[in-house]
């Protein structure tokens, strides 16, 4: 039981005893009401996921909590429950539903949302961004044109149902329900008619194209000089939000061009933009965008990046500095449904996935930029170098790294070195020991190391991790070149000095005939490339370092 956007811990003393705190309990009921809402669990302490033994609920406390809170805030709805745990102890779950058209504050007139698992007041200059935001939060939901759900485009509704029987991501519990109960379970269908989630999915094309506004994106792509030599649009409205991602990926051949890149024995294929990468950042541009303003999404791509533009500004509460790590939905419905149907990640923006991808591969980390009216995204195209996609490739393959420690060994690989200010500083922690569950078992690993401590530690890349380690890859070398197969040899006993033939032959790829290998290396040994020594089965061979 983790705290998140939309759930929160409380020990059972903020409503009882000398220390309750009811006025900080309603700050918090405010804090998700002007969110997506959410569950306070009261009883059951941050460290724990079971309340006390023994613990006991008594109804005077639901009583209290029903008085209290109203009292205290203003346009808060809230439903406390009494929940029995698994060892049989009770505690309290607080529902708090969130606002629609109105905004909720604390009877003295101060205004908080929930951010990621952090209660954040609400500063002037942002208040009247909130206000006018209201409506955007609810637009999936709303029904406004009473289009009857039986008048649903009947391909995309077939589709949707064949989706949600077809995802993983999906309980059985849903799978199992009627058509009808499933489109009203998205919120696709409401009392009969179709919402705009409803329309802008599984609605006729004449219907989408009336919504405000519907999705359109336009493709460009520039020279060198950065002039225009090609242009595709999807502004037709033929497409849900799912077919126009789709597309996207299907008709840009430009996502399939890859490099190959090589150094001795390693060679590996990154592709300029990777196709994952390409679906996360247009997936969440389509399921944060604000569709109560008119603006197209543009992809734009330079002959050094990708440009993706998205209308409106981030969720309130999100900036480019954190958006690695807060999670605001501005469409909470939309984005669901994008994550049940495997087309994007469920939490936060989503960039976590885009900075692993990106880190994994030895690319830069994303540019993101918040002008007056659109978001902007910018992928650099080139790696920042061959040690460091070595070196993400090898601890990929063979530590079985969790995606916060893909991102912090990126970050430290390609920073080649860096303090626990500036590292905290990227991951947007704050809390003391936060760099702990990103970095701790690099550290333990050795993959990493330390200099100094605590704010002072310094943190670096473990020069013996790639040197020392065997690093055997399987490639089809059948056919390899001679002066390509001289240079795979050379940089292998570089790295492992008094070799045998048949070590040589495992590490650089079996499918090479012993004989090819050997003719190759005698070759070397008469140009003084290579050195052996003993004889017959029990030969070694080593780099010819000359004099």
């Amino acid at each position: 039981m983790k705290e998140n956007s939309l759930l929160d811990k409380k020990s059972l003393s903020i409503v009882t005893g000398s220390k309750s705190s009811l006025k900080e309990l309603a700050k918090d009921c405010v804090c998700f009401a002007n969110a997506q809402g959410g569950s306070i669990i009261i009883g059951i302490e941050d460290d724990s996921d079971m309340p006390p033994d023994g613990q006991v609920i008594n109804d005077d406390l639901i009583e209290k909590i029903n008085k209290s809170i109203p009292a205290l805030t203003l346009n808060v709805g809230i439903m406390p429950l009494v929940k029995t745990a698994d060892n049989g102890a009770q505690f309290i779950e607080l529902q708090v539903f969130r606002t629609t058209q109105s905004v909720a504050s604390t009877t003295d007139g101060r205004y908080y949302m929930r951010i990621s698992d952090d209660c954040k007041p609400i500063p002037p200059e942002d208040l009247a961004r909130l206000f006018s935001e209201r409506n955007s939060f609810v637009w999936e939901e709303k029904v406004v044109k009473k289009i009857l759900s039986s008048h649903c485009d009947a391909v995309k509704y077939l589709e949707f149902l064949k989706d949600i029987k077809e995802s993983e991501r999906i309980s059985d519990f849903v799978k199992q329900m009627n058509p009808q109960e499933m489109m009203d379970y998205y919120f696709i269908s409401k009392d009969g008619f179709l919402t705009n989630l409803g329309i802008l999915w599984i609605g006729k094309r004449t219907d989408r194209a009336t919504l405000h506004y519907p999705p359109s994106v336009q493709f460009i792509k520039y020279d060198e000089q950065e002039n225009k030599v090609s242009k595709k649009l999807w502004d037709d409205h033929m497409l849900n939000p799912k077919e126009l991602i789709n597309s996207i990926l299907k008709e840009i051949p430009d996502w399939n061009e890859f490099v190959e890149v090589s150094d001795g024995i390693f060679r590996k294929n990154v592709h300029n933009y990777e196709p994952e990468i390409i679906r996360e950042i247009v997936a969440n541009a389509f399921a944060h965008r604000n569709y109560t303003m008119r603006g197209d999404i543009f992809i734009n791509l330079f002959h050094d990046r990708l440009e993706i533009h998205s209308p409106g500004l981030l969720p309130l509460g999100v900036t480019p500095e954190n958006i690695l790590t807060k999670s605001v939905q501005r469409n909470s419905l939309l984005a669901k449904l994008f994550y049940d149907l495997r087309l994007m990640e469920k939490e936060g923006s989503g960039y976590d996935k885009v900075y692993e991808l990106l880190l994994g591969s030895g690319k830069q980390l994303p540019t993101v930029i918040e002008a007056d009216d659109r978001v902007t995204v910018i992928l650099k195209k080139q790696i920042v170098s061959k040690d460091v996609l070595k070196l993400m490739d090898k601890a990929s393959q063979d530590l079985q790294l969790k995606q916060k420690e893909v991102i912090a060994l990126g970050i430290v690989a390609q920073s080649q070195g860096i303090s626990t200010l500036e590292l905290s500083k990227i991951l947007n922690i704050s809390k003391p020991n936060g760099l702990q569950y990103w970095i701790g078992r690099l550290i333990d690993l050795d993959v990493v190391l330390t200099k100094g401590k605590t704010k002072g530690t310094f943190y670096y890349i473990n020069p013996d991790f790639i040197r020392y380690t065997d690093f055997i890859e399987q490639t089809n070398l059948k056919r390899i070149e001679p002066h390509r197969l001289q240079e795979l040899i050379y940089e292998d006993l570089k790295n492992y000095p008094e070799s045998s033939i048949s070590d040589i032959n495992k590490r650089i790829g079996v499918e090479i005939k012993p004989r090819t290998l050997k003719d190759k290396i005698d070759d070397m040994v008469v140009g003084e490339l290579v050195k052996k020594d003993g004889e017959k089965r029990w030969t070694i061979y080593s780099i010819n370092i000359k004099g």
